[in-house]
């Protein structure tokens, strides 16, 4: 599917677009435009990067006119550009719906209009039952990107979702602050004990986004199958793991509780019970169909190597969480303690 493709990433420049750009080269694209509005970051990011078939393209979502120009001549895009922190766009909510939303907006109708083949949506876990601005904004934008197929108007063009939980070791993980504070020699700070996350790897992030373009019909939310984290266990293995890497005793370095932050919750969900009634799973995803009947937007023709799912573990208050030991085997196997240090 990707092959002598022109891909096009929008906030190509931020850790997970960043991620996607470096393993999008690994395949035989043709050609891979970056496309983000932080000029330092993408500018870095060029410098780092030795591939003649990237363009780095500065813009912003909300500028149709520059999503314009582009897109031209692009098969695929992967929409990455967002405000994702909770904080901010709790504090921020008329801003948050211009680029979630509007900036969203904008590049389905840009997309409709360009010719391009497939659009996949980068979307949270928080869109599921959203209780802060962050994820009500995701959820729209899911929502958009379902109806967009019909909106089209051709059957060449397909837009799906993918739902994210935490990516280790992106800037809205706590994996960094946590490295920071144990370099520090603590205390590690902690929200909340009863805090519960579903995580993924770099790895299942572009597995889950090729998936996504390679099988989509239209109109799904395709989420990986993700294991559950607590956050209080995360923090005691990298504890564990890295003090000793800076010169510090474990037991010398402390947790300390400092209360939840506005719009924090305890616990994601991954599904809504809703959702489940219609979701089917292969061996490594979920696909979330869009709603069929006579007044729905689409009419699914159902999804190939997938079946109903069954015993879906809908939020991270129900899944059994890795314990600790399996938490250091995830940062192991992930390189994620020798980047920190």
């Amino acid at each position: 599917m990707l092959d002598n493709k022109v891909v096009l990433i929008t906030g190509g420049a931020g850790s997970v677009g960043q991620s996607l750009v470096r393993r999008f080269l690994e395949t035989d694209l043709d050609v891979l435009r970056v496309f983000d509005n932080n000029e330092p970051s993408l500018s870095a990011l060029g410098k780092s990067l030795d591939d003649e078939r990237c363009r780095f393209l500065a813009g912003d979502i909300r500028d149709q006119e520059r999503l314009v120009r582009a897109m031209q001549g692009v098969d695929i895009v992967v929409h990455t550009a967002a405000m994702k922190h909770v904080d901010i766009c709790e504090y921020n909510p008329f801003e948050a719906v211009k680029t979630n939303a509007v900036g969203l907006q904008n590049v389905v109708d840009t997309a409709i209009n360009s010719g391009v083949d497939r659009v996949v949506f980068t979307s949270s876990d928080k869109a599921v039952n959203p209780a802060n601005t962050m994820g009500t904004t995701k959820l729209l934008g899911e929502k958009l990107i379902t109806a967009g197929n019909k909106h089209a108007g051709r059957s060449d063009l397909r837009l799906a979702s993918v739902r994210f939980g935490n990516v280790i070791n992106s800037s809205q993980s706590v994996i960094p602050l946590f490295a920071k504070q144990i370099r520090d020699g603590g205390p590690v700070t902690l929200t909340d004990t009863r805090m519960r996350r579903f995580f993924l790897t770099d790895e299942d992030v572009f597995d889950l986004v090729t998936s996504a373009i390679e099988q989509t019909k239209g109109g799904e939310v395709f989420i990986h199958k993700m294991p559950t984290i607590r956050i209080e266990d995360l923090a005691e293995a990298m504890i564990y793991e890295l003090a000793p890497e800076f010169g510090h005793n474990p037991k010398d370095v402390d947790i300390e509780i400092i209360g939840r932050r506005v719009g924090e919750t305890f616990h994601e969900e991954i599904i809504t019970e809703r959702e489940a009634t219609r979701t089917v799973e292969s061996e490594t995803l979920y696909a979330v169909l869009p709603e069929n009947g006579e007044d729905a937007h689409l009419n699914h023709p159902g999804m190939d190597g997938f079946d109903t799912a069954d015993d879906i573990d809908l939020s991270t208050q129900v899944a059994d969480p890795l314990s600790v030991d399996e938490v250091k085997a995830l940062l192991r196997e992930n390189n994620i303690l020798e980047n920190a240090l």
